[in-house]
């Protein structure tokens, strides 16, 4: 099918503002039905779950819908799903659980390339448990992660690699189902953030050898909600902490306090809106997510192609990262300016972008532009069209030239 963006972007209320939204990498805005969806929930009334009355069978089935929802999208089982107010909570959580496994004899690996989210809570959790930690290195010039370095990083000491399906700056998308099959032939368990990744591709947990795969809805039109997704068998073998009141069952016992309910109500409006980006699609729920993100994948991998011939041409802009496989992302400098200076210039042509190291501690670190800045940050998803990208090639070209 032709991509109808025109079609995708009149779900969007936000997008009539006349902006450029390129803000996407560090959320999306959402659709009408999302909207209608947190609001009806809301308009008829819900209470806390697992009680004798009408309201809360309401938020009974909003939670169980919102699991089959997120389950279908990343081809997880409903019953694995866990939700939590974002990744980064949901991260430590299953870091603290982990690690409460983990001794002096220990290792885990984690990557240069991940945002913090997927750092942070595994090397806290390995000081306190005395375990070492690895990491595997990016190559500067491209912005890729060898698989190759995992071979010799990967022992039998190994319980765990953490690593991202694609950079949140970069886009680099590095040959994950090779790492974690690494990781398994050693006995260790593999924990996928899939966050900038899951809005831009068709997602496949088992294909990617995920045992943790870690989403945030607000990244794929929906509200601030996060989900781990792993096999409730993994998920059984687990005790983190929890009130002695609160839940026995697997996923409950990893969710601590209420839930959102008319977020979660949201998540699955979200997950049904993807399902229906290509209008052809046809069949179950998750055969039609598959064809749609197939087409979204396909439709922004031509924009980009686009954005990226532009920016090129223009002096004094420097792209950072050349990865073969990359998610429609551009993280660039321009020369004489500073990366609030840009995005400050982009911001008063009513063009949104991030400027900063946007939680890519490590990645920032390892190009040498932490201190300086960082640099600016553009992201396409499937609401943007071509006017985006050439609005900010335009305006680029004002400060370059």
């Amino acid at each position: 099918m032709t991509f109808d963006v025109a079609r995708v972007r009149a779900m969007y209320p936000a997008l009539s503002d006349g902006h450029a939204w390129l803000d996407a990498a560090a959320g999306t805005q959402v659709p009408e039905s999302v909207i209608e969806a947190i609001a009806g929930a809301y308009r008829t009334g819900i209470g806390n779950v697992h009680g004798a009355f009408a309201a809360s069978a309401r938020s009974d089935a909003i939670v169980a819908e919102a699991r089959a929802a997120v389950a279908d999208l990343v081809g997880g089982r409903a019953e694995g799903v866990v939700f939590g107010p974002n990744m980064t909570t949901l991260t430590y959580r299953f870091a603290n659980t982990l690690a409460g496994q983990w001794g002096p004899d220990d290792e885990i690996v984690l990557s240069r390339l991940d945002h913090d989210a997927n750092v942070r809570p595994w090397v806290q959790a390995a000081a306190r448990a005395g375990a070492r930690v690895r990491f595997a290195e990016i190559d500067t010039a491209t912005g890729e992660l060898p698989a190759a370095q995992y071979e010799e990083l990967v022992g039998e000491r190994t319980r765990l690699v953490a690593v991202t399906a694609a950079s949140n700056v970069l886009g680099t998308m590095p040959d994950v189902p090779r790492i974690t099959a690494i990781a398994h032939a050693a006995g260790a368990l593999t924990y996928i953030d899939g966050v900038h990744a899951t809005p831009h591709t068709p997602v496949d947990v088992a294909a990617l050898g995920a045992d943790f795969y870690a989403t945030s809805a607000y990244k794929w039109s929906g509200p601030h909600i996060g989900a781990v997704i792993a096999a409730p068998e993994l998920l059984e073998r687990l005790r983190p902490d929890k009130l002695a009141s609160s839940p026995q069952s697997v996923p409950d016992r990893f969710e601590t306090g209420t839930a959102a309910f008319a977020d979660l109500a949201g998540v699955a409006a979200a997950v049904e809106h993807l399902a229906g980006l290509d209008p052809d699609a046809s069949g179950t729920r998750r055969r039609r997510l598959l064809t749609s993100m197939a087409a979204v994948e396909a439709y922004e991998q031509a924009e980009l192609e686009h954005l990226l011939k532009g920016l090129s041409a223009l002096p004094g802009v420097r792209l950072l990262g050349a990865p073969a496989r990359r998610t429609a992302t551009v993280y660039f400098t321009v020369a004489g300016h500073t990366p609030r200076q840009v995005a400050a210039h982009l911001a008063a042509r009513k063009i949104n972008v991030w400027d900063g190291h946007c939680y890519a501690w490590e990645v920032t670190g390892a190009l040498g532009i932490r201190e300086s800045g960082s640099a600016v940050r553009a992201g396409l998803v499937h609401y943007n069209d071509r006017r985006d990208g050439e609005r900010l090639i335009e305006a680029l070209a004002e400060l370059a030239g």
